[in-house]
């Protein structure tokens, strides 16, 4: 494989964030720290708290004992100004590269992008648009239908309309009935979500997903299995799957991922082959419609007695420690976890090179 350069290159790895998801980018930003390629990466780990307090944290294997559970972990270390601390970094190496590895709101929105957008560094991952396209569900799957591929029916639910749980359970009655699923509309990790059975559960669930962002989105319910594809890649991606969650919930729900452990994978997924073409087809379709670049992790719903395969959701930051599914789905290839984030950094930096050129009057 390809070193990026010959010189080692500054890696600064961002983790913890403002979102419900501090706890995830915590446990990802240890292993990710712990298996990058030192020979090839200076790292730097930046801690961002959930008030949103950014750390310069010198040892990042101290933010959790092993007797401690994810939600005692902390962001500590000396505390610094982002935009001081990136101009600095950007000033003392040419090769300047972050490993954003914020999940959900204020992080893989689009937010940080754009901070790193006018800072002029180059970063792993989708772009401002692509960021915050995917993050947004409601968008994502408008824009995902326009383009000609089937998304599960739902509609969209603000908290400023002037709208009763009676009325929009009128119109879930009227576009695709119970049971549902209700959840926020930017955020991930099933945080958030409920699955609705009937009219009387309703504005319990919104009330739910209203906590955690100001859209909700509420969805027909699918009766399918959960397929995953991990895109990598810039104009022209890879693919690799499908794989396939096999819940031990009613639905994969956070703790379900996170906390019981009792969900199993299947890598490959056992569907027909024409399947699983078609499910690889339809992500690298998305992720172009998307606008996402570097990594993604495309979710699908998959109907057996139809054979139809429906977009759910594009992660551009998606799970990403070892037992995650995207870096299980590359690393069934034959690439090891190290080379994997190395390959990533290297997307990251012929991405700005790539929008270097194309802004160079």
């Amino acid at each position: 494989m390809n070193r990026v350069k010959k010189r080692r290159t500054r890696v600064v790895v961002l983790f913890g964030g403002q979102s419900a998801e501090h706890d995830v980018s915590c446990t990802t930003a240890r292993h990710v720290v712990e298996a990058i390629d030192r020979e090839l990466f200076d790292t730097l780990a930046v801690g961002i708290s959930r008030d949103g307090i950014w750390s310069v944290v010198e040892d990042p294997f101290a933010l959790e004992s092993e007797d401690e559970k994810p939600t005692k972990m902390s962001v500590v270390g000396d505390v610094v100004n982002p935009w001081e601390l990136l101009v600095q970094e950007r000033s003392r190496s040419s090769d300047l590269v972050v490993l954003p590895l914020l999940h959900g709101p204020m992080g893989e929105d689009g937010t940080v992008q754009g901070l790193l957008e006018l800072l002029d560094i180059a970063y792993v991952g989708s772009g401002v648009l692509g960021s915050a396209v995917s993050m947004d569900k409601a968008v994502a799957k408008r824009l995902v239908g326009e383009a000609g591929i089937e998304v599960p029916r739902w509609l969209r639910v603000h908290e400023l309309e002037d709208r009763t749980a009676d009325a929009i359970a009128h119109d879930i009655r009227q576009s695709f009935g119970f049971p549902c699923f209700v959840k926020p509309a930017n955020m991930g990790s099933s945080v958030g979500v409920s699955r609705v059975a009937s009219e009387e559960e309703l504005g319990t669930a919104l009330q739910h997903a209203l906590t955690y962002d100001s859209t909700v989105l509420v969805e027909e319910a699918i009766n399918g299995r959960e397929l995953e594809i991990a895109v990598l890649g810039n104009e022209s991606p890879a693919v690799f799957g499908p794989g396939e969650i096999i819940p031990a919930d009613v639905f994969y729900s956070y703790a379900d991922k996170y906390l019981d452990g009792r969900s199993r994978t299947a890598i490959p997924a056992d569907i027909p082959h024409h399947v699983a073409a078609v499910t690889r087809d339809l992500a690298i379709r998305i992720f172009r419609t998307l606008g996402c670049s570097g990594l993604g992790r495309c979710d699908f719903f998959y109907e057996e007695d139809t054979e139809r395969v429906l977009f759910n959701e594009m992660n551009t930051m998606p799970g990403f420690t070892p037992i995650s599914m995207y870096p299980k789905l590359v690393l069934a290839s034959g690439l090891t976890y190290a080379e994997l984030i190395e390959r990533l950094i290297t997307l990251a930096v012929e991405r700005h090179e790539l929008a270097r050129r194309r802004t160079d009057y």
